[in-house]
Order: C-alpha cells, then structure tokens, then sequence
C-alpha cells in the first residue's frame, strides 16, 4: 500500500500556488530566565546558548554538577532565586539567564526534511505548560519542529522551557506570522495536513499516514479554528471512551505523534 498518501477518504487536495510570503517572525532578544534541573542542565549542554548568568543552591549546584561536570554556578540562597522568577515558580534549586535561541525559518526546517517527517503545527496554542509538554512530545518521537503563530503565543518562555524538560533546546520552536499561509507552504513542500477534531469520523488509527505529515492541533477548549480546518486535507480523532471525550492538547500530541511513527 503506497504511503504517499492517506488511505482514509477526503476532499479533492486544494495546493494554493500564490507565492510564499511567510518567514520567521522576529523574535524577542531579551534574555530569559530558565529554571528547573533537566531544563537548565539542558541549556548548559547546548552550545547555541548565550548564557549571562547561572545561579543555584548549595543542594541544586551538587545536582547541576552530577549532571554537568563542567558547570560552576553562583551559589545564593533560595529566595535568591525565587525573587528572579515568576511567583510560585518550580526551580528545585538552579536557574540561569540567557538570550533565546535563534530559531530556524519554517523554509529551513522543510529544507532539512527526509522523506519521512513530521511537524507538528499548534492553532493559538497559549497556555505555556502545553506547549513545553508538547516540545518534549515531539522531541521524544522525532518531530522536526513544533510551529506556533507569534501572536496570542507565549514564545519560548521559563515556563514553556521548564515543562518541556530540556526538549526546547532540541525541538525547533518556529513563529510564524500567518498560519494559514504556513499550511499552504507546508503542503507545497509535501506535507499533508492531518488535524486532530474530536469529533471527526475518521480515527487516527484508521488511516495509513503520508511519509511527510504536518499534525495540527487546536487551542485548549476551542480547538481547530474555521480557516484552519479547511487547509486540514484531512481531520481525524484520537479513539477515546467514555466518559472522557477528549484529551489534553499535550496528551492528545503524545498519543498522536506515538501513532504517526509507529510504524
């Protein structure tokens, strides 16, 4: 069975032809706060990281250094630390300051793209604690890039750094400014458009994916928005019981990107 395409029956494929205007957004270059053990210990591994600053515990400095021999961060208090963060922030001990990472161009990561892919692409994702778990989702089954609008989007925040638990040095977080114009881009290059609908009569588990596929994801609550369920070449659901109709958008990527590549 041929895998350039799904198997499960759709619309006829509408390919826009317009020329691309998207690009990367401009991101914000003040320096950010990144905290918590795996995400911090993460950082100090990239080499891409322009560090200013590395703060810790005298129980977080033992545990940075069992992680990376190398670090040598400045011991101070924990209010030290709790006073350079958000209220209420998860730390356990170790925090550094740093400028974001420059992110690739959406053009880029397609340019790095195999024959078989998978990008993952969030419709006004907002809430940071999802967006960092679906980071470490896609970085724990190989997707190239997660994709989020720039606007109503936290961007690479602590928050978003902490709950993805190190995949944010690894996982391209790509802004765009139009993302029904990255979905035309996206299908340009080959990608199908396979979004996540609850309520689609297709399952997941129903269709044989595309080597190349662009996973869509709607907000917390809302879900896909009407423009993009039409760029979608196709919307399936995850098969879930009752009573529980739907999932998390964070468990929701998990369990979909673990099917994507299963095979």
């Amino acid at each position: 069975m041929s895998r350039n395409k799904p198997t499960a029956k759709h619309p006829r494929r509408r390919i826009r032809q317009d020329r691309d205007e998207e690009s990367r957004a401009p991101a914000s270059r003040e320096s950010v706060w990144i905290y918590g053990l795996h995400a911090v210990s993460a950082a100090l591994e990239n080499p891409a990281r322009i560090i200013h600053r590395l703060i810790a515990t005298t129980e977080g400095a033992e545990k940075l250094r069992r992680a990376c021999p190398q670090s040598r961060p400045e011991k101070v208090e924990r209010q030290a630390i709790d006073s350079a963060l958000p209220p209420g922030a998860v730390h356990q001990g170790a925090a550094l300051l740093a400028d974001p990472l420059d992110q690739p161009a959406l053009e880029d990561v397609i340019a790095g793209a195999g024959e078989r892919a998978v990008i993952v692409v969030l419709d006004q994702v907002s809430d940071p604690h999802n967006i960092g778990a679906v980071l470490r989702s896609a970085a724990a089954f190989g997707a190239l890039a997660v994709v989020q609008t720039e606007r109503g989007t936290p961007g690479a925040t602590g928050i978003v750094a902490k709950s993805a638990s190190g995949a944010l040095e690894v996982v391209p977080l790509v802004a765009v400014t139009n993302l029904a114009r990255t979905l035309d881009t996206l299908q340009r290059a080959g990608f199908w458009m396979i979004g996540l609908d609850g309520e689609a009569e297709q399952t997941l588990a129903g269709i044989t994916p595309p080597d190349r596929t662009a996973l869509v994801l709607g907000a917390e609550g809302k879900g896909l928005r009407r423009l993009t369920r039409e760029h979608c070449d196709l919307l399936v659901r995850l098969p879930t019981r009752p009573p529980i109709a739907s999932l998390n958008i964070s468990n929701a990527a998990a369990v979909a990107l673990y099917e994507l590549i299963r095979e």
